[in-house]
């Protein structure tokens, strides 16, 4: 194993001086969409007809015509076997957080001995994967076997490249024999009809011409990357994506120069190559840079509608991961790789957004008639208040909960940064029943000739929020790197269509039909009372600080740092009657199931690496040591006098007593551990106690065994070399 890590090093080095430039120079505007079978190519396709309809369908107005979906399969099959495609598949995203998908050749035997290329209707509308061995959270049985694929017209179909050929994925829906929902997406498609429904009741209460309005969303995904000899050295981050052991570097990212500098031009060559990959599946990459930590960096697209957006999250995700490998490179998503760095999150930027293009958080457009941002911003601020465990749980993992709440990263606590404009705005509401309208633009002087005036924001940007207002959108922070980004999503959407319902109803309730000028004056005295009901969700200051938990606390507002005490509230009241027409009350009681059962066996496999790795390679290396310098002394003992080797004695007897109290603490974390099958939280919490214990002990061993000896890529090769 030393040689093996010595060798990756040789191998790391040599790698940046051969960097992989094979890719020709791409046209972005020409192989935009190149692998998607989008309106364009449809309306060169189908007929005038046919086109209309599917168009319908991807803007949810309309369902797919039967009698269209043998011409519509005809024409995806001809595209898709022009660019070298042999199979299809449903591309659905199961309860695994990940994607799923099983191909199917375009190849029909209409004989024993006849080939044909086929594709129908049928088979483009339905498909029929086993359910069976997909989580369901009591749902199904394994002898339930029987499940669906639907396709979903409202993202586009698309083709996968791999290996040396093409598959076209068809973007779908998964559910039941019986009908139960085993997906993310259904729920959130359902969400967005509910959004739809409530703020459509809003812009005709306030005199805004729209079809229909949907959630946008921008999602900035972080990520590192390291060299993949290292990786293929360290079994936790092969089999967990995080590292268990690994002392702290003598430098790391205290310096903060890392942050926004000089992208490596091996890291450059792979995003250039995952980006232009991106681009031809329609995947809008507007931004790349290096984020805090060493080795960390981001990716992210311009906004989209928010089902898109979700679709390319994901697809984006794997590509990152693929085309790592052939750069040589492993791209690590978990939320927190590296103890002592900056997590990785996924930073939601949400908003509303209408069919004829207003954003409806952001009050620049439309001026002089503002008062649905009003009454939207208010439902927004009460339903987080509202609901603030269930978005706790809604950002929930095993290794969020390493992220959460430090270096960064927004606190377990959930509230709400508004910015000082808007913040004044609302508590003159509050107060007075009255807003203040918006200040007049104001520029920067900072005192040097040739320089353009720079506008000042109306709001600073609060990094230490988990939800913080942008200007002209909510930037939701809490949500980790690797999580699937549908399930937070689906409850914003769900708990604002709640409350947002309930302040349409009074403001209705209250108005004269004869009288429509009145809207103003009830809906200002409906949004102060709603105000002052959330007022203590909004916080402006820093979230990382001991006086906030203790402030938070006295505002009432919940700190669940652990996430399994925050699933519990999928199974509240509040959150069956917030998901009616999205969740049933037993597929919202599989959810609880299946997050639970994530995060015990996500701690069961990282105490089982943790047990593995000091057993099968650190007490080998650290013996090893120990033997060195116990025999370099008796050897030395014969020729020097005893107080030439007072200091080399007492660093042995110092090592063999760290070993001696690590062997303590792996014994006890292994006792605990043999209670696998009755794990549960109170189990749980004495196995966290003993894993940082033995954490602890085996990085403290790392700093004192010779570096020739030690066999686990370190910190600084890890995030330092490549």
């Amino acid at each position: 194993m030393l040689f093996a890590r010595y060798k990756a090093l040789e191998e790391s080095g040599k790698r940046s001086s051969q960097l992989i430039n094979d890719q020709p120079k791409a046209n972005l505007i020409e192989q935009f969409g190149t692998y998607v079978f989008d309106k364009k190519t449809m309306q060169k396709m189908l007929s005038k007809e046919i086109f209309a309809n599917v168009v319908d369908a991807m803007e949810s107005r309309a369902e797919i015509n039967p009698d269209y979906a043998d011409a519509i399969a005809i024409a995806m099959k001809e595209w898709a076997i022009s660019h070298g495609a042999t199979h299809y598949t449903h591309w659905f995203q199961p309860l695994t957080g990940a994607t799923a998908e099983k191909h199917d050749t375009f190849l029909d035997w209409s004989a024993a001995d006849l080939l044909i290329e086929k594709f129908s209707g049928k088979q483009l509308m339905q498909g029929e994967p086993d359910a069976s061995s997909f989580p369901s959270g009591g749902l199904r049985s394994t002898y339930e076997a029987r499940g669906y694929t639907g396709w979903d017209p409202t993202s586009p179909v698309f083709l996968w490249k791999a290996g040396d050929g093409f598959t076209l994925c068809i973007p779908s829906v998964f559910f039941s024999w019986t009908g139960e929902v085993l997906d993310t997406k259904i729920p959130f498609l359902r969400s967005e009809k509910k959004i739809n429904e409530v703020t459509s009741r809003l812009l005709k209460l306030t005199g805004i011409t729209s079809e229909y309005v949907y959630s946008t969303l921008g999602i900035e995904q972080e990520y590192f990357v390291i060299d993949r000899a290292f990786r293929n050295l360290r079994p936790d981050l092969i089999l967990l994506g995080k590292t268990v052991f690994g002392a702290a570097p003598s430098k790391g990212q205290e310096l903060q120069d890392h942050y926004l500098g000089s992208v490596r031009d091996r890291v450059l060559f792979f995003m250039r190559d995952f980006e232009n990959e991106a681009i031809k599946l329609g995947i809008p990459i507007k931004t790349r840079h290096n984020e805090v930590a060493p080795a960390q960096y981001e990716v992210a697209p311009v906004f989209e509608k928010a089902s898109l957006a979700i679709d390319h999250n994901v697809l984006l995700m794997e590509l990152m991961r693929h085309i790592a490998i052939k750069h040589e490179l492993s791209c690590l998503l978990l939320e927190k790789p590296f103890q002592g760095m900056n997590g990785s999150g996924k930073h939601c930027n949400w908003s509303l957004s209408t069919n004829t293009g207003i954003n409806l958080l952001d009050p620049s457009d439309t001026p002089g008639n503002n008062l649905h941002f009003l009454i939207l911003m208010t439902a927004i601020l009460h339903a987080i208040h509202r609901h603030s465990t269930l978005i706790r749980a809604s950002i929930g993992s095993y290794s969020n909960d390493d992220r959460l709440g430090g270096h960064e990263a927004p606190p377990a606590i959930m509230s709400v940064y508004l910015g000082e404009e808007l913040e004044a705005v609302f508590k003159n509401i509050e107060q007075k029943g009255s807003h203040v309208g918006t200040r007049e633009a104001v520029y920067y002087n900072l005192g040097l000739k040739g320089l353009p005036n720079l506008r000042k924001d109306n709001t600073d940007r609060n990094r230490t929020s988990p939800f913080a207002f942008t200007g002209n959108k909510f930037e939701f922070r809490a949500v980790g790197s690797s999580a699937h980004p549908a399930f937070p999503i689906t409850v914003l959407n769900a708990i604002v269509a709640e409350s947002l319902c309930e302040m349409l109803d009074e403001i209705e309730a209250q108005l004269n039909p004869h009288s429509p000028d009145q809207v103003l004056k009830v809906a200002m005295t409906v949004i102060q009372k709603y105000l002052k009901a959330s007022k203590e969700i909004r916080f402006s200051g820093d979230n990382y600080s001991e006086e906030w938990k203790l402030e938070a606390n006295q505002r009432g507002l919940p700190n669940i740092e652990k996430s399994l005490d925050a699933f519990s509230s999928l199974k509240a009241d509040s959150t069956l009657k917030v998901f009616t027409g999205i969740l049933t009350e037993e597929e919202l009681k599989s959810r609880i199931a299946i997050l639970r059962e994530n995060y015990f066996n996500m701690a069961q496999i990282e105490i089982n690496l943790m047990l593995e790795l000091f057993q099968t390679q650190i007490i080998p290396s650290v013996i090893e040591y120990q033997r060195k310098l116990a025999d370099s002394i008796e050897k030395a003992e014969g020729i020097m006098p005893p107080s030439l080797l007072k200091n080399q004695k007492k660093w042995l007897i110092d090592f063999s007593a760290s070993i001696e109290k690590t062997f303590e603490i792996h014994d006890q974390l292994q006792e605990l551990n043999g209670k696998g099958s009755q794990l549960c939280e109170e189990i749980l919490k004495s196995i966290f106690l003993k894993k940082t214990g033995l954490r602890e002990m085996v990085d403290c061993l790392e700093k004192m065994t010779s570096d020739e000896l030690w066999p686990l890529p370190k910190y600084r090769e890890l995030l330092f070399i490549i």
